[in-house]
């Protein structure tokens, strides 16, 4: 699925702050798995749809899995930072 990133859509990066400074899709912002369900109320404020993704596709799952049992539906399993970066 190709979206078109713009003002309107939110990535996140759901890796440590160590493996988000060594790369990251640019414009993401990083908010690290371990520290989802405290920023919960940002997700809330986030222009939808919210895209998720991490190293290999894992932590993003688990991370879209989170947010849409906080009633955040419009998140998008991005996958891994590769698929990302090749995708957009």
């Amino acid at each position: 699925m190709m979206l078109k990133i713009d003002k309107n859509v939110t990535i996140v990066d759901v890796r440590s702050p160590d493996e988000y400074s060594i790369e990251h899709v640019p414009g993401a912002i990083n908010i690290p798995l371990d520290r989802l369900e405290s920023n919960i109320a940002e997700f809330k404020k986030m222009p939808k749809p919210v895209i998720i993704y991490c190293r290999s596709g894992f932590r993003s799952e688990t991370a879209v899995s989170i947010l849409k049992q906080n009633g955040i539906t419009e998140v998008i399993d991005g996958g891994g930072i590769l698929d990302m970066l090749n995708r957009y």
